[in-house]
Parts: structure tokens; C-alpha cells; sequence
């Protein structure tokens, strides 16, 4: 490289720093909600990548929480252990021995993995779950499905899946406070002590609520919402997005996805993102920049 495309390069990143300045002190004291998901975390460059993204917010002064799924890596362990798992519409039948395994793989080594790597990058995380401090009280998911034959709607049992009955910022806002990043994983506990498996963006969604976050990030695999002639939205208001929903522009997997989004706004939540979590620095890139990098869902 000549001097010339030295100082070029240079330059680059100062005109990034400058862009960058007038969102850093936007954002300053202000708590992101971050959820980090199996897919995302299969790479090793995306997550040393993700772990230094978020160490550096926190260095700017904005409060990152992170919340962590990990269905890939449970999928695994349960075939290493042979035990068979049974889906109802994308959902994991979790029984009293699954669930065992599925907090065991959550709060064991995909929970203190992310904890280890933005220790590594320079940050001070601690690995949490929804049993730590009251955090989420969770209660039995009740699923309902149309039968096709008698067209009765039809409760599911599905075990010992779960999802947000109760969540209690306390011990967030008190982190919040420190150098600490919080690792979340979607594990809660029922007011009979009884474990649940909770949905990794549904458990998010209502933490981001809860704290009332500024921004909650919902890392995918998908740039964000797409258009009819897959282009990226880059924002949406909840009508449109219900109106997406309703023409069938919004499908599959990417309804209960932009659902929690919606959920988290009407919760209090100033705006919800979702972006793809395998693009390095998305995060940075969604913040920092006028252009942003997924679609954003506001209220």
C-alpha cells in the first residue's frame, strides 16, 4: 500500500468515526436488547466478530443485554444422547428428560461460550438465565391448532415449553449500572419450580420490554423484511406490517419473528430490528450509520 491509499484508508475511517459521533451520543445510557441465534453463533468469525461489536458498546456507554437461542445445538446434543425429538409446527415437544438436556446445552457451554468470547474481545460478561434473581417466571405455553378434520381448535401439549408469564428487570438494572454485560439464556422457572424451555426471541422480546430498551435486535439469517420483489424494507410502521402480513409478503418463519417485534414496541420498547446476524458488525452498521443494515419496526 502507497502512502497515498494509506491516508485514504485513513481518512475512510475518520469519516466513519465522524458519522458514527452524533448516534454514540444519541444512544449514551441507553439498553439494547440483543438476540444472539443458533444459526448465528454456527460461525467462528461471526461470533468473534459479534463479540467485539458488543464490547465496544459497551465502551461507548450504551447497555448491552444479551439474549441467546441455541435450537441447533440442542438438535445435536439430543441425537449424541439418541433421544428422539418430535416438532408441532416448529415447536420441540420438551419433555421432563429434554428439558434436562435443553437447559444443560443453553446455560452450559452456549451460554458461557458467548460469555468467554466477549471476555476474550475485552468486555466483562456474565452468564445469566431466566431462573437467575426471578428474571422470568415462566408458564406452560398453551398451543392451539385447527384440527382439518372436525375444525376444532385444539390445545397441544407440549411439555415443558414455556414462555414469559412475569419478567423482573431488577437484576438488569443493576448491571446496567456496572461494567457488566449480561448473557441471557431463555431457561425460566414457573411459581412451582418447575423448568421451562422458552423461545429465545419471544424471551427477548419481553425482556426488552421489561427494561424498556431503546433498541431490540433481533439477529437472523435474513437481511431483514423483504418486499414482494425481495427487496429489503428498510422500516415499517405495525400497520404496514400487519398489512404485509394480510397480502402474504410476510410468510412462513418470518411472521412470529416480526410478531415479537411488534410485541416488544407495543411494550414500550422505542424500536425493534431485524438484521442478519452472519453480516459482520451488523450491529454496528444498523447503529452507527444512516443507511442502517435490516428493517426497523416501530410503533
Amino acid at each position: 500500500m502507497t502512502n497515498s491509499d494509506a491516508t485514504l484508508a485513513a481518512l475512510a475511517k475518520a469519516g466513519v468515526l465522524a458519522e458514527a459521533l452524533p448516534y454514540m451520543r444519541r444512544y449514551a445510557g441507553r439498553t439494547f436488547v440483543i438476540k444472539y441465534g443458533g444459526h448465528a453463533m454456527g460461525d467462528t468469525e461471526a461470533a468473534v466478530s459479534f463479540a467485539r461489536d458488543v464490547v465496544l458498546l459497551k465502551q461507548i456507554g450504551i447497555n448491552p443485554v444479551v439474549v441467546h437461542g441455541g435450537g441447533p445445538q440442542i438438535g445435536a446434543m439430543l441425537e449424541r444422547l439418541k433421544i428422539k425429538s418430535n416438532f408441532v409446527d416448529g415447536l420441540r415437544v420438551t419433555d421432563a428428560e429434554t428439558v434436562e438436556i435443553v437447559e444443560m446445552v443453553l446455560c452450559g457451554p452456549i451460554n458461557k461460550g458467548i460469555v468467554a468470547e466477549i471476555n476474550r474481545a475485552g468486555g466483562l460478561a456474565v452468564g445469566l438465565s431466566g431462573k437467575d434473581a426471578g428474571l422470568i417466571e415462566a408458564q406452560r405455553l398453551e398451543h392451539k391448532k385447527i384440527d382439518p378434520e372436525s375444525n376444532i381448535e385444539k390445545v397441544l401439549d407440549l411439555g415443558f415449553v414455556g414462555e414469559p408469564a412475569r419478567v423482573n428487570p431488577a437484576i438488569l438494572n443493576t448491571l446496567a449500572k456496572s461494567d457488566i454485560i449480561p448473557v441471557i439464556a431463555p431457561v425460566g422457572v414457573d411459581s412451582d419450580g418447575r423448568t421451562f424451555n422458552i423461545n429465545a426471541d419471544t424471551a427477548a422480546g419481553a425482556i426488552a420490554a421489561a427494561v424498556r430498551a431503546t433498541r431490540f435486535f433481533l439477529l437472523t439469517d435474513v437481511p431483514g423484511v423483504l418486499d414482494g420483489d425481495k427487496n429489503l424494507l428498510p422500516s415499517l410502521s405495525a400497520a404496514q406490517t400487519e398489512a404485509l402480513i394480510a397480502s402474504g409478503v410476510i410468510s412462513g418463519g418470518m411472521i412470529p419473528k416480526v410478531r415479537t417485534c411488534l410485541d416488544a414496541v407495543a411494550g414500550g420498547v422505542e424500536g425493534a430490528v431485524i438484521l442478519d446476524g452472519r453480516l459482520r458488525h451488523a450491529l454496528l452498521l444498523e447503529i452507527f450509520t444512516s443507511g442502517g443494515a435490516g428493517t426497523i419496526l416501530r410503533a
